[in-house]
Parts: structure tokens; C-alpha cells; sequence
């Protein structure tokens, strides 16, 4: 039976208060612009809210995790038992995203979406299992539509569940060995860059592995084709986790909370969903720019502006939870910098002073 298609409410931002936020950054003690980034993450970040006073409730990541059968054609050097082991270690707040998480107090899930594995309760991972990893897409399409649409109303849930219970930031992370591939090719589908400029590395390939690697997806491209509607590319391509969080991130928008993009696997569920409905990325902070293959491309496509370039490429979120706290320092500039009244400090706005 196919599934209805999945349909968000995404609404562009008001430009209602506008001229106010301009005017309550541009008049607290500082040059105009100075704090660079920070005045511009709390401005979007005044627009989402509708508020000069900001506010960041419950920040939670949600980590997703899958397995993908294309790792049958060798296209990651890693065993694929690393996914569900490494999923009850974050769910123990271990790996990169635990530490970061908890250094900087982000609440956290561990979402099992299709991990090859039987997880039990007392693994502390949530079931939203839709089936035991994608299918090897070299030689069918990774997932039905029904199944793909599944995932992303499961990421939609999740994310619905969360807003209910007061949080209204939230960033994405992933495991899954392999997924470096599905994400290569929404790459080059939804980007229309060359396969060549979106293949790298991974977990650790060599130059011969990248080549196996871009072979085995040329292959897979050859067989299925292309596709114009973005569920497809992802339903024949993709993987579990990356359409769970393509629901999540769109919901996100839907509900109006503030969504932190993460890493190249992250980013390719991004670009699925404003395929969809490009108003997503006004809803969007993209925190880092990956040291991974093309993912400073697949950013230049959607115009992003990310806020870290540390040469990171570990997944997880940790990009993501990295930069909470600038994001936190541009609430309290917005919330608690003094301003030029406050202070009883000469408004060098008046006189169009932009540097002291």
C-alpha cells in the first residue's frame, strides 16, 4: 500500500520585526558589525522566534544510526558491526558526541532507524526501525518509497515528541558504515556536481579505494539513473538514517525551531529536504564545514554560511555540538550586551561609526 506523500508546512520567515532586531544588535556597546557571525545568528535567530529576547530550551541531538548493503561491494574499509557497537556506546554518552554533548550540556538520543542489529532496553537505543539496514544499491534501490517515506515521518515524530517537551534547537548526528556513499550521490544528484567531486575517503579509504568506491556508485547511477523528484534520488540511494532525519530536520522548520546542520552525512539529508522546500534553510545554522570530500560544496549550494572550519570529519554531530556554544554567546549578546542608553555611552550609530 503506498503511503500518502509526505507534506510539511514550512513557512518563510516574517519580516515583522526586522528593522527592530537590526536596531537592537546595531546599539549595544560595540562598533556596528563587530561581533560579526554572532549579530547574524541572532538576528535569524529573532526571526524564527519573533522575539528580541531569545531563548534556547532543551538542546538535543539526535543521533541516527542505519546500516547500508552497498558496504557488500568492499566501498568502506570498516566492518559493519562497528555501527550497532558504536550505537550503545553513544547511547552510554560515549564517542566524540557524548563528550561534546555533555561538555556542553545538549541533551541527547540514540535512534536506531536500521541498524542490522537487535538492540534490547537495557541498550538505552530507541526503536524506530523500519528494516535491518538499506538494500545493497548497486543492484536495487536501497529502499522503497513506502519504506523511505516511513523513515522520514518516523524523523518527523521524533522531532514533534521532543518540541512537545520544550525544546526548540535541535541538531542531527549519524552512524553508519557506508554512509559516506548514499550521501555522495544526493550530492552529485541534487548539486549536479560530477560523481568525481563528491566521492572521498570515508572512514580511511585509500586512492585505489576511493576509485573502487566512485566505480561501484558510476555503476549504480548507470543502472538506476536519475531521478526528479528528491524521495526518489534518497528512496534509491539513500539510507534509513538520512531519510530519518530528513523528516526531522523538516519538521524542525515546520515547528519552527532552530535547526543545527551538521557534517557531510547530515548535509545530504539538508539538501534532500530543500529540495523539497528550500524555506528550510531559514531555519538552518550550518555549524562547520567538513574536512570531508565535497562537503564545502554541497554548503556553497544552499548559500550557507558555516560558522566553524576546524578540519573536522568525525559525523556524529559533533560538528554540530561544537557550536552551541557560539550560538549561546550570540542569545546572551542579543539578551544582555548593554546598549549604548543602558551604558550612558556616546550612540556612535548616530554618526556612522563602524570601528572604534
Amino acid at each position: 500500500m503506498a503511503l500518502a506523500p509526505l507534506t510539511f508546512n514550512i513557512q518563510a520567515l516574517s519580516n515583522n520585526l526586522n528593522e527592530a532586531l537590526k536596531f537592537e544588535i546595531d546599539h549595544k556597546t560595540k562598533p556596528l558589525g563587530s561581533l560579526g557571525q554572532l549579530e547574524r545568528i541572532a538576528y535569524q535567530l529573532g526571526r524564527i522566534q519573533q522575539s528580541v529576547q531569545l531563548k534556547l530550551s532543551k538542546p538535543t541531538v539526535v543521533l541516527v544510526g542505519a546500516d547500508h548493503g552497498i558496504c557488500a561491494q568492499g566501498v568502506s574499509p570498516c566492518p559493519q558491526e562497528l555501527t550497532w557497537q558504536q550505537m550503545k556506546n553513544f547511547a552510554k554518552r560515549g564517542g566524540g558526541i557524548g563528550l561534546f554533548s555533555n561538555l556542553y550540556k545538549l541533551d541527547m538520543l540514540t535512534i536506531d532507524a536500521g541498524v542490522a542489529y537487535d538492540f534490547s532496553p537495557e541498550d538505552g537505543v530507541e526503536d524506530y526501525k523500519v528494516r535491518n539496514g538499506s538494500r545493497d544499491f548497486s543492484k536495487e534501490p536501497a529502499m522503497t518509497t513506502v519504506e523511505c517515506q516511513q523513515a522520514m515521518q518516523n524523523g518527523a515524530d521524533i522531532v514533534t515528541k521532543l518540541h512537545s517537551k520544550g525544546c526548540n534547537v535541535i541538531a542531527f548526528g549519524e552512524m553508519g558504515i557506508g554512509n559516506t556513499s548514499p550521501a555522495s550521490i544526493i550530492m552529485s544528484q541534487l548539486c549536479n556536481i560530477p560523481l568525481e567531486a563528491c566521492v572521498g575517503a570515508g572512514s580511511g579509504l585509500d586512492s585505489q579505494g576511493i576509485q573502487h568506491k566512485l566505480n561501484v556508485l558510476k555503476g549504480a547511477i548507470k543502472k538506476h539513473g536519475t531521478f526528479k523528484n528528491p524521495i526518489e534520488t534518497l528512496a534509491c540511494y539513500g539510507g534509513l538514517e538520512i531519510a530519518t532525519i530528513c523528516g526531522g530536520i523538516l519538521q524542525a522548520a515546520t515547528l519552527k525551531m532552530l535547526y543545527i546542520n551538521d557534517g557531510f552525512i547530515i548535509t545530504s539529508a539538508l539538501l534532500v529536504a530543500h529540495a523539497m522546500y528550500p524555506e528550510v534553510l531559514e531555519y538552518t545554522i550550518f555549524s562547520h564545514q567538513s574536512n570531508e570530500g565535497g562537503h564545502k560544496q554541497m554548503i556553497e549550494h544552499m548559500n550557507g554560511e558555516p560558522i566553524l572550519n576546524l578540519d573536522l570529519r568525525l559525523g556524529e554531530g559533533t560538528g554540530a555540538a561544537m557550536a552551541y556554544p557560539i550560538i549561546q554567546g550570540a542569545v546572551e549578546m542579543m539578551n544582555k550586551m548593554t546598549t549604548f542608553t543602558q551604558a550612558k555611552v556616546t550612540d556612535t550609530t548616530k554618526k556612522g561609526i563602524t570601528v572604534l
